[in-house]
């Protein structure tokens, strides 16, 4: 292993093995979570514009918990060299992106909830951040530089509270769609954080 790449990763081992571990766990209980709520809900939200909205809104969720587990453990590796570091951080940046562009049109096109701004902030606008913070670092990863490795772990802890942040309001909304009078008559809408209309304070 090059002492360069050593040098400049050995101080990062604690910070990835918790944003990793944090991330891996987290994924976790987004499913138990997610299972939970399915066996209160007397009946599902099915059909093509339920299946949209949680492309759009419930998917992304896990994919930023996934992402950051990825990335903890691409910077923990012992690579060999600064090249084979980058290239494995472009194509992880260069994805999301893609992925990104593609949560970008399943947003638009989903039927069943109308985002606020809030919603594009959180859903589109950070997660993309991150991943071109990813994408960039990856060029500028070299020579022990540090402002790139700053870059990629800020994007990583991002990810990370993005999920987190994502994932309660989605649990949250579906509880209170469960619990509403009535709810049970009515079925339940997919991921989006908040009710059609309403602000959350």
């Amino acid at each position: 292993m090059d002492e360069t790449v050593h040098s400049a990763l050995a101080g990062w081992g604690d910070f990835y093995l918790i944003t990793g571990t944090a991330a891996a766990a987290l994924t976790g209980l987004q499913f138990v979570v997610q299972t939970l709520i399915a066996s209160g809900a007397p009946r599902a939200a099915t059909g093509p514009h339920a299946e949209e909205s949680t492309a759009a809104f419930g998917t992304p969720t896990v994919v930023h918990f996934a992402l950051s587990l990825v990335l903890s453990a691409v910077m923990a590796a012992p690579w060999p060299t600064f090249g084979a570091l980058r290239a494995m951080l472009v194509v992880l940046g260069a994805g999301a992106l893609v992925y990104a562009a593609v949560v970008l049109r399943r947003t638009r096109r989903q039927r069943i909830y109308k985002p606020v701004l809030e919603d594009w902030v959180w859903h589109i606008v950070l997660p993309t951040a991150a991943y071109a913070a990813v994408f960039v670092g990856a060029f500028l990863e070299g020579d022990g530089a540090a402002a790139p490795l700053f870059a990629i772990a800020a994007a990583t802890l991002l990810l990370v509270c993005i999920g987190i942040h994502n994932a309660w309001d989605t649990v949250t909304f579906l509880t209170l769609q469960i619990r509403a009078p009535g709810g049970e008559h009515a079925p339940p809408q997919s991921a989006p954080p908040r009710p059609q209309g309403r602000r959350r304070r």
